[in-house]
């Protein structure tokens, strides 16, 4: 008989294709979780997981194994949480992931609002790449996700909260600044500060742009890739050249600051599509809407919820 916990453990370990850290993942020794995938293999006369590759693998009627656990453990998670829902109110825990990009001007504006208004919902928030949020997405491990689209995936629904247009932040006293507005043309990559790779935005300003998306310098003999849009503003305030922020980052500038270093884009402004994303066969649709609200709730009037003719979307 094929228990959920022996699922989980499965589970466990396709995750960290170890045994050690799936073991440690589900708060069991080593020793015990490898019994009980044993047995269960015996039961089913079926072997999971190719133990003598390293990392260990599932095996191809593992592979099918697995994903058909994850179905029945995904069923097993939304009759659990049907079965917990308070009469009154969006209650439940939620996995959500977003992009850094996003989370350092967004999460301020909404998080204490949709504590209140929300108390009985335990909401997980981490931050990580478009990549990764996919992926996690994808196996389940998180339900839904704060980032840039289109996406284009059929496995994925996108719900667009706002759009936000991109601005460049130039170094005190630049030439560009004595322009009130720019094109992609005013622009070169040996001024350009980016982001490391892996972040949608650094891809969407390459695109943009037309800049080498490898490029990382802009003194010759310094070579900086940073995770943080703050770093990069700073770093620029400081030096010389110029970097492109979105539009939230305006609002945490004083007037001084925007005249000093912020300069718009001439139409059609490049800008992002920003969404929740979840799975299409997600159940938590309550707490997924109560999370939009509250974000396009808090959004500065500056920010558009609809998309304008006079931009353009940046392709991903």
């Amino acid at each position: 008989m094929v228990s959920l916990t022996q699922l989980e453990y499965v589970i466990a370990v396709d995750q960290y294709r170890h045994f050690g850290k799936a073991a440690k993942a589900v708060h069991i020794s080593q020793p015990t979780l490898s019994q009980q995938i044993q047995k269960l293999e015996d039961d089913l006369g079926l072997i999971i997981f190719d133990r003598l590759q390293k990392p260990i693998i599932p095996t191809e009627e593992g592979m099918l194994f697995i994903a058909q656990a994850r179905n029945v453990l995904k069923e097993q998670q939304k009759l659990l949480y049907l079965a917990s829902k308070k009469p009154t109110g969006v209650s439940g825990k939620f996995r959500m992931g977003i992009i850094p990009t996003v989370a350092s001007h967004l999460l301020p504006l909404f998080v204490g609002s949709f504590s209140k208004k929300h108390p009985n919902v335990e909401l997980y928030i981490e931050e990580l790449k478009t990549d990764t949020i996919i992926q996690e997405l994808k196996n389940d491990r998180i339900d839904g996700a704060i980032l840039a689209t289109p996406l284009e995936n059929p496995g994925l629904k996108e719900h667009p909260l706002y759009y936000e247009s991109f601005f460049l932040y130039l170094s005190e006293k630049h030439p560009l600044l004595s322009k009130q507005s720019l094109t992609a043309r005013d622009l070169d990559e040996n001024e350009m500060w980016l982001l490391q790779d892996g972040h949608c935005f650094k891809s969407q300003i390459a695109h943009f742009c037309s800049l080498n998306a490898h490029h990382d310098t802009v003194f010759k003999n310094i070579h900086f890739q940073s995770g943080s849009l703050d770093a990069l503003r700073t770093l620029v305030k400081n030096n010389r050249g110029y970097t492109m922020i979105p539009a939230l980052m305006i609002d945490t500038m004083t007037d001084i600051e925007i005249r000093k270093h912020v300069r718009a884009f001439k139409a059609p402004v490049p800008t992002r599509e920003i969404s929740f994303v979840y799975r299409r066969d997600h159940w938590k649709l309550d707490i997924i809407r109560a999370i939009e609200d509250c974000v396009t709730e808090s959004l500065p009037k500056s920010i558009s919820r609809e998309k304008e003719k006079s931009t353009k979307v940046l392709d991903l």
